[in-house]
């Protein structure tokens, strides 16, 4: 996921500031400011990790936390 992609994201799931997009991914709105940068403030690169694109695309399809709907077993 690059910062762009992040940035598409928020949009399209309706997020009016990146503190809300933040919240929605638990993470700070720093982190999130440093992966739509691509950098921290130090200048290094805030590279943006499979476990959040991943939980972008879970918050995209409306998926809830594992255990948190009833169970999923037959």
């Amino acid at each position: 996921m690059t910062p762009k992609d992040l940035r598409e994201w928020m949009t399209v799931m309706g997020f009016k500031s990146q503190a809300k997009a933040a919240e929605a991914l638990g993470v700070s709105a720093e982190t999130f400011g440093n992966w739509l940068a691509g950098k921290r403030r130090d200048g290094k690169p805030a590279p943006i990790d499979k476990r959040t694109a991943l939980a972008c695309a879970a918050l995209y399809h409306r998926q809830t936390e594992w255990g948190a709907a009833s169970s999923r077993a037959g």
